[in-house]
């Protein structure tokens, strides 16, 4: 096991952990009735005590291989990384550079010349400014697990309250699970053959933070390989010459609505950030940790748009990018390789196996979000939460691998327009109403101590209309947005966290005033 020096550890092997779970287990005597032993467990009664004996025994078996069972729980101090050195802040750096660089982010940056008809150059210019925009609110939101300890999603009860809250615990499952869905079609497009059972991705996720960090700092490596071999074989083909089509309307609204699909790309990290670094000490610098986690999302992000949209603005003009476009968009990817033939089907491999990199975050946020919606579900161990959830993005993968463009076009704008308004709930609840009081991270889990969530749930909803009203999706374009060009611009994301920041304050003041929380 490696040392609290370089990623995460509870102790040898996990003795805090094990005595937590054992504090869990039935002692009662065999005479007590059942309800009562039930109603002793932690949360009340579950579906029954045979099954939650069975869960408990699960979970502590887990624990004694050295792996990480704990759910939902505040990390506390003493049991947080003992101290942090330079390898410890890189690996927030490394971390984010091996989750990104990854197929799936190039076929992101191939929407900017192949759907939204955009040059080189601004499909470059728009997507990496896009993605700043997005990782800088990631970014902060990172910087929240070493003071907290708490997860990302339990940490937005501090603002949402403890109902309104499982309402963005839904909307970040299915967040989470969508991603999963895209990088299983992605990695099916560049060889089916490649991991088709997904186990490195189910083991890494399963098996906890500590392995989930130790993979991380490595996964980056091959992947910054690969990307360079394919910029080298491929850049002979970009077309950075051809013009934006349409006219200046319509590349107007063609460029905004790509910088938002960027943007969704990077800021949907945000409701997950701060889970990969609870384990880390509280007086961890915020500073470092920000600048760091930033330089990681920039990196991967820039590398893998630009070899993207430099391999689809290649379609025009080569006839044999067309034809493996048609294919899919992984099919490109490895017609960019074609020059090396059977090294560059080699790099190809590669490229997909990096999807588990990419995919590993998303599972394992999910399994704790799973446990964040009820009590009831917080007794069922993250680990099969997570196999539930690879399950779900697996078959529904299967069912929509054909297409990918539209899912990438939908699917992550959709979820740009929630976050945008959650991070602007969070946002103003600490910089105005939290200012001086901060935060009392020991009432993370008792409802009668968080807010009641009316006004931030009454903002969410406007925040909502103003996104319907301004988004410009292919099955859907709003009548605002629908004003810009022929194809409409997507404006969902501003307006929605614009609206949002306006009537927010004055709905908490008069909720704070009535009801004191």
């Amino acid at each position: 096991m490696s040392s609290p020096q370089t990623v995460p550890t509870l102790g040898s092997p996990y003795e805090k952990e094990i005595s937590r779970i054992r504090s869990t287990e039935d002692t009662s005597p065999p005479t007590e009735n059942a309800e009562k032993r039930a109603q002793r467990q932690p949360g009340g009664p579950f579906a029954s005590s045979r099954m939650a004996a069975y869960l408990r025994r699960f979970e502590q078996q887990l624990v004694e291989y050295n792996l990480e069972a704990r759910g939902i729980e505040r990390v506390q101090e003493h049991e947080r990384m003992s101290k942090l050195t330079w390898v410890s802040y890189m690996q927030a750096f490394l971390l984010w550079v091996s989750i990104n660089l990854a197929a799936n982010n190039i076929t992101l940056g191939m929407l900017g010349p192949a759907t939204y008809g955009l040059s080189f150059l601004d499909s470059a210019l728009c997507g990496v400014f896009g993605a700043l925009v997005g990782a800088i609110v990631s970014s902060w939101m990172a910087t929240w697990g070493p003071i907290s300890g708490i997860r990302t999603m339990a940490f937005g009860r501090y603002s949402m309250g403890w109902w309104p809250s499982k309402l963005i615990v839904i909307l970040n499952l299915i967040q989470m699970l969508g991603y999963g869905l895209i990088d299983c079609v992605v990695g099916g497009q560049i060889l089916s053959a490649v991991s088709p059972h997904g186990h490195m991705t189910v083991a890494v996720a399963t098996f906890g933070i500590q392995i989930f960090h130790y993979y991380e700092r490595f996964a980056f490596l091959p992947q910054l390989i690969v990307v360079c071999i394919l910029f080298g074989m491929s850049g002979t083909k970009y077309d950075l010459s051809t013009p934006s089509t349409g006219d200046a309307r319509t590349v107007a609204g063609n460029r905004l609505s790509f910088f938002s699909l960027c943007l969704s790309a990077a800021i949907t990290y945000a409701p997950l950030a701060a889970d990969f670094f609870v384990y880390y000490p509280q007086n961890t610098s915020r500073t470092s940790l920000f600048f760091l986690s930033l330089g990681g999302l920039m990196t991967s992000f820039t590398m893998a748009f630009l070899v993207g949209i430099g391999l689809a603005s290649g379609i025009t003009s080569d006839p044999a990018y067309s034809k493996a476009f048609a294919d899919g968009a992984g099919a490109l990817i490895v017609e960019g390789f074609s020059p090396l033939n059977g090294f560059g089907k080699f790099c190809a491999v590669v490229v997909a196996l990096g999807l588990i990199a990419n995919t590993i975050p998303p599972t394992y946020s999910a399994g704790v979000d799973f446990q964040i919606l009820g009590r009831y579900a917080e007794k069922v161990p993250r680990a099969i939460w997570n196999a539930i959830g690879v399950i779900i993005y697996t078959v529904c993968a299967l069912a929509g691998r054909s297409n990918l463009s539209d899912i990438f076009t939908n699917f992550l704008a959709l979820m740009g327009y929630w976050v945008a308004i959650w991070i602007a709930i969070i946002l103003e609840d600490r910089f105005i109403f939290r200012a001086r009081s901060g935060y009392n991270w020991h009432s993370w889990n008792d409802p009668s101590k968080l807010p009641l969530g009316i006004s931030a749930f009454i903002a969410f909803l406007i925040g909502w209309a103003g996104a319907i009203l301004c988004m410009a999706q292919v099955w859907y374009i709003g009548p605002l947005a629908r004003l810009v060009g022929e194809y409409g611009a997507d404006m969902g994301t501003y307006v929605a966290f614009s609206w949002t920041c306006v009537v927010y304050p004055p709905l908490r003041y008069v909720e704070l005033r009535y009801f004191g929380r």
